[in-house]
């Protein structure tokens, strides 16, 4: 069974960086895909970036030159680079796989507030 657990949201202001972390647990993570979403108050959860198992990417069009998804597999953990941060970024970021192997997981969700 797949667990996943994020990390590194905070407070940052307008045009600063971040970085969040899932780790993952369970012995498939190189072989699945793994994706970040995000939701802001009174809005519905969005898809923001998603990484293969191969390492291809996507973005949505509101992050897409501005956030990098990354995967590291020895570490069974995933990243996503946020820069050039707007105060629309602030929402909850949440870790998910959907998988045959493993069903729909989420993490708990990290909160990012963006605000000077």
């Amino acid at each position: 069974q797949v667990q996943l657990v994020e990390s590194g949201g905070g407070l940052v202001q307008p045009g600063g960086s971040l970085r969040l972390s899932c780790a993952a647990s369970g012995s498939i993570f190189s072989l699945i895909a793994l994706a970040w979403y995000r939701q802001a108050p009174g809005k519905q959860r969005e898809l923001i970036a998603r990484i293969t198992s191969g390492g291809s990417t996507n973005y949505a069009d509101s992050v897409k030159g501005r956030f990098t998804i990354s995967r590291d597999n020895a570490k069974n953990t995933v990243y996503l680079q946020m820069n050039s941060l707007k105060p629309e970024d602030t929402a909850v970021y949440y870790c998910n796989v959907n998988d045959w192997r493993t069903g729909t997981l989420w993490g708990q969700g990290t909160q990012v507030t963006v605000s000077s």
